[in-house]
């Protein structure tokens, strides 16, 4: 498996020792660097799964979907990022200018936060902290008042309803998500992402495969309660548009509208790319014991085979969006509070019985 530290320790003495740059240079240029490559990297990823959605949704409902722009469609999603562009950005009669405003980019700083903890391959850890877990939990909490401030702010009652759900609806499941964390951060004992990963690497070593019973449980309700997080159907109450217009972004248009847009796509990637980490050994290869089928896996590079479960976690998380009817707001709390979070924490003390008597693989 291919160490990408080895890049980054040759760039950083490229500007240390070859150019002679000193300490805060060498860190400007540094950071700079992997800022914009983060920013490209989420925005790249975004045109991605809209496409993708766009096309996962014509095939459950037995359509083509775009086909007119570009072959097959697939510049349909930056014709439509450019009208988003040039569309006028104002402002509401009486709303909370400051609120108003800010909230949209509370929402993006949220997402791209949290999108910048992800391990793409091994090495290649932007934010790498040893109580990681839960540096990821206290960044994501931010997008709940970014959603809340819109809907307030904007001085709309179909706004306001909206953020009033959105808000009830991401701190319920916030508690089942933390709770499934903890399950594998207890199995695994540590809470920083690349030690989780590391610690699933060998031959069935995957959390589900090590953590059995207790471990798919977590696996389960953290895909169905990362849903809801992401506010994707069914549990997409809070911009229901059949009741409420658009929710909490219904007078926001331009890229005031398009920042929403964006972090809802790329919050279902960070679900699936966290679930994938804890709990599908992130860039770790699938190893069987097999001493020449594990090393064609190792050669297979740590970043292709963390796209290739985090995709097919989306596409998953798709089908289940384009499958299901909306709930209604007292079944999605009855699910969470009744059933979701005891089931979390019975299953956090078995996994901590196992863990303590050794038996799990």
């Amino acid at each position: 498996m291919f160490d990408f530290s080895i890049v980054t320790t040759w760039f950083d003495s490229l500007l240390r020792q070859t150019l002679g740059l000193g300490d805060f240079w060498s860190i400007l240029i540094e950071c700079i660097l992997v800022g914009v490559l983060i920013l490209v990297g989420y925005a790249m990823l975004a045109i991605v799964l809209i496409f993708m959605e766009r096309k996962v949704c014509a095939y459950f409902q037995c359509r083509l979907g775009p086909m007119r722009v570009g072959p097959w469609g697939i510049f349909q999603v930056f014709a439509d990022v450019l009208k988003m562009l040039i569309k006028e950005i104002f402002a509401v009669d009486k709303a909370d200018k400051l609120l108003y405003y800010v909230a949209p980019f509370l929402v993006i700083i949220a997402s791209v936060g949290t999108f910048s903890f992800l391990p793409w391959n091994k090495g290649a850890e932007i934010l790498n902290f040893n109580v990681g877990i839960f540096l990821l939990t206290a960044v994501s909490s931010i997008g709940v008042v970014g959603i809340f401030m819109a809907g307030w702010g904007s001085n709309n009652k179909y706004g306001v309803v909206s953020a009033m759900r959105g808000a009830v609806q991401l701190i319920s499941y916030e508690m089942s998500l933390g709770l499934c964390l903890i399950t594998a951060v207890i199995l695994t004992g540590t809470m920083q992402v690349s030690g989780i990963v590391e610690a699933q690497t060998g031959p069935w070593n995957w959390l589900i495969f090590q953590g059995h019973v207790p471990a798919i449980i977590a696996f389960l309700v953290f895909l169905v309660a990362g849903n809801a997080e992401a506010n994707r159907g069914p549990f997409d109450l809070a911009e229901a548009e059949s009741e409420l217009t658009a929710g909490y972004h219904t007078e926001y248009s331009g890229m005031g509208f398009g920042f929403y847009y964006l972090a809802e796509y790329l919050n279902l990637f960070v679900i699936a790319g966290i679930a994938t980490t804890v709990f599908l050994g992130g860039w770790a290869p699938i190893n069987v014991g097999i001493a020449a089928f594990d090393t064609v896996m190792d050669y297979i590079p740590g970043i292709v085979w963390f796209l290739g479960k985090t995709f097919a976690i989306v596409w998953l998380l798709m089908w289940i969006r384009w499958t299901f009817p909306r709930l209604r707001i007292d079944q999605i709390l009855k699910l969470e509070w009744k059933y979701l979070m005891p089931l979390c924490l019975l299953n956090l003390v078995l996994m901590t019985i196992i863990v303590a008597f050794g038996w799990h693989f």
